[in-house]
């Protein structure tokens, strides 16, 4: 039997507050790590340019990290990102719905 009044928001305003900040920290740390990577090679370009310049199968170690290596790692973070705020998404909907059940308020549909 469904009760007439409406359900409580604060509740899914917490949640929804708490999700922005754990997809915030998620975004930061994955576009620091993208960062890192963006200036590391340069970087190690200037501080080893003797290893950086070694001939791998003809092409100079820099051009290949660069031109092979980088992308995937990119990838990478990309699907890290996802999966882990998908991961997040979930976690709050089912809390949500945890909530829900305990108050004995009817759980909405998502």
């Amino acid at each position: 039997m469904h009760s007439d009044q409406p359900p409580d928001r604060s509740n899914h305003d917490a949640f929804l507050r708490s999700l922005i900040r754990q997809q915030l920290r998620l975004s930061i740390s994955c576009a620091a790590t993208f960062v890192i990577l963006l200036l590391g090679l340069p970087l190690v370009n200037y501080l080893l340019p003797d290893v950086m310049s070694l001939r791998v199968a003809g092409f100079p170690l820099s051009w290949l990290v660069l031109g092979i290596g980088f992308f995937p790692v990119v990838w990478v973070i990309s699907w890290v990102f996802i999966r882990k705020s998908i991961a997040l998404e979930e976690q709050v909907v089912e809390e949500v719905t945890q909530a829900e059940r305990s108050a004995g308020s009817p759980v909405p549909r998502l």
